[in-house]
């Protein structure tokens, strides 16, 4: 049996089994288990739920997630963890392990019907991931994740602070974000130079989804160049999409009509102002 709780054990492992650890992957083991409790409560889950688990390294998230009743499928990248992985839970009711790289494996499980996500999610893949999953439509009931402090604070960014992005605009029109614990680096194996957090994701009841079709492609042009207003970077918009750039007496009622000022600058708008914006771009006819 493995102790989740121990550096030294698991260490000790690792070299038995001549497993190193990728910093491609960034590969950290949540060792404190005060913090997986918090976590695995935090996503809420009952009897015969199922979750799907992204990076469950060595399994001490799974089996505390199995431990709960839990039907898990678990994403990993790592052949020596995999192999590590089969033989803990190969056997065991409810686990479903699936091999490779989550970005690219994950549509082919997007049929199964788990309202569910827990990750320790590695920075250089966060932002994608949540991202893909949101702009193509795979939306969860509830996701707890531990993403790095900085990549927390951008996902729960109000408007008109430094921290407000495009990311910021695609998760919150999806999700209610409620910052949990700060977790620091000694309570990972190895221990990470930056401190991480956890960050509950509650899918919203209060909009209707999909947003508008323009949406997407939109808060990403009005924040590539954060310093340019509205006005220019929706002229950039609109010329990118259609063969004669829409005149401003097109574009400047578009933007009256939806309360924007046109020397506005997109970290100063709401989720809403943005999605009213595109719909009334795409009612309006200008693509």
């Amino acid at each position: 049996m493995i102790n989740y709780d121990s550096a030294a054990g698991l260490r000790a492992l690792l070299e038995e089994r001549g497993l190193g650890m990728r910093k491609k992957f960034g590969q950290n083991f949540l060792i404190n288990p005060g913090v997986r409790k918090r976590l695995a409560d935090a996503l809420e889950i009952g009897e015969g739920d199922e979750v799907w688990e992204v990076g469950p390294g060595l399994g001490a998230m799974t089996k505390e997630l199995l431990d709960r009743g839990a039907r898990v499928r678990a994403f990993e990248i790592d052949p020596g963890f995999i192999g590590l992985l089969k033989e803990i839970f190969t056997g065991r009711e409810g686990f479903t392990l699936v091999e490779g790289d989550v970005l690219k494996t994950w549509r082919q499980a997007a049929g199964s019907l788990a309202p569910y996500l827990l990750g320790n999610l590695p920075y250089n893949i966060a932002s994608v991931l949540l991202a893909n999953f949101i702009e193509e439509g795979r939306f969860f009931r509830r996701m707890v994740v531990t993403v790095q402090k900085e990549v927390a604070r951008r996902m729960a960014a109000k408007p008109g602070s430094g921290d407000y992005s495009s990311f910021s605009v695609l998760i919150g029109s999806a999700y209610k974000v409620s910052p949990l614990m700060v977790i620091g680096g000694a309570s990972f194996y190895p221990a990470p130079r930056v401190d991480s957090q956890g960050i509950r994701l509650d899918l919203r009841t209060d909009i209707g989804n999909p947003r508008p079709t323009l949406f997407y492609p939109l808060v990403r042009q009005l924040f590539s160049s954060r310093r340019k207003t509205i006005k220019n970077n929706l002229q950039s918009f609109v010329s990118s999409r259609i063969i004669n750039r829409a005149p401003l007496d097109i574009l400047l009622p578009v933007l009256e009509q939806c309360g924007i000022k046109p020397e506005e600058r997109a970290e100063n708008l709401t989720i809403e102002k943005f999605a009213e914006l595109a719909e009334r771009l795409g009612d309006d006819g200008l693509f």
